[in-house]
């Protein structure tokens, strides 16, 4: 079994939904449910990462571990940074950022990223992809594409339709991956990655994982092994995993 900790940051404000984590969804609240659905990957450690006193009081009434982090940070992988610090990770240690509003993430795909970035020294990040299945997806740039070598190092990501076939003047649906937002760090390049300055290229395509990328450090995709669920950031999102929950397509 890989030793791993998982850290599901979790903040109030949300322009599309707020007060998103302590939102009702089929009788529990949404990061409860990514709590639990996290809890089942059989992670050394869980801690949820916040920075309001209602989300810290409501997870430690479910049980769960939190530590109340800097209300100033921009991103989730900032957040996750914070906690590694407080919790004294040592640079070797691997942390699965699992995202707070995604109810349905299934264990096993924790679970695979954190397999793969142990068994890929030279990686300092790990993360998911899946096939894409129709052309629709290739050319929306709001479905990240990722390209990799033939040692499963991701080589570009994009908002563009990646790879593209020179001959049909398209994108290749066939060889083309749909980046899956779910990572794994070693606590050190999380750390390196988090004091370093915003890259030009991650600027052009709004896209944080380029900035490791651009300092160097490389990032390991393998295809998911299971299905990691839609996330939620709108009130017709939220309706949605509801109905898929009360219809017993998930636990």
């Amino acid at each position: 079994m890989t030793d791993f900790c998982i850290v599901i940051p979790a903040r109030w404000q949300s322009s599309r939904l707020p007060g998103k984590p302590l939102l009702d969804i089929a009788g529990k609240p949404l990061l409860l449910r990514v709590c639990e659905q996290a809890q089942n990957a059989n992670a050394t450690q869980l801690v949820v990462a916040t920075d309001d006193q209602r989300i810290c009081d409501a997870v430690k009434s479910w049980g769960y571990e939190v530590v109340m982090t800097a209300v100033e940070h921009e991103s989730g992988s900032d957040r996750v940074a914070e906690v590694a610090n407080v919790m004294g990770w040592s640079d070797e240690q691997i942390i699965v950022n699992v995202q707070g509003d995604e109810p349905l993430i299934d264990p096993r795909a924790i679970q695979q990223v954190a397999t793969n970035l142990a068994n890929n020294p030279q990686a300092g990040i790990a993360t998911l992809a899946s096939p894409l299945s129709k052309p629709s997806e290739l050319a929306d740039p709001n479905a990240v594409k990722v390209v990799k070598d033939n040692q499963g190092m991701a080589l570009y990501f994009s908002r563009a339709p990646i790879p593209w076939c020179r001959d049909s003047g398209s994108g290749n649906l066939q060889q083309a991956r749909r980046h899956i937002g779910i990572y794994a760090y070693r606590a050190g390049a999380l750390r390196q990655i988090t004091k370093l300055p915003v890259a030009d290229i991650e600027k052009s395509e709004s896209l944080e994982q380029l900035r490791a990328m651009a300092a160097g450090i490389r990032i390991h995709v393998e295809d998911a092994c299971a299905d990691t669920g839609p996330g939620v950031d709108t009130q017709a999102d939220l309706l949605s995993v509801a109905a898929m929950l009360e219809q017993g397509k998930i636990n």
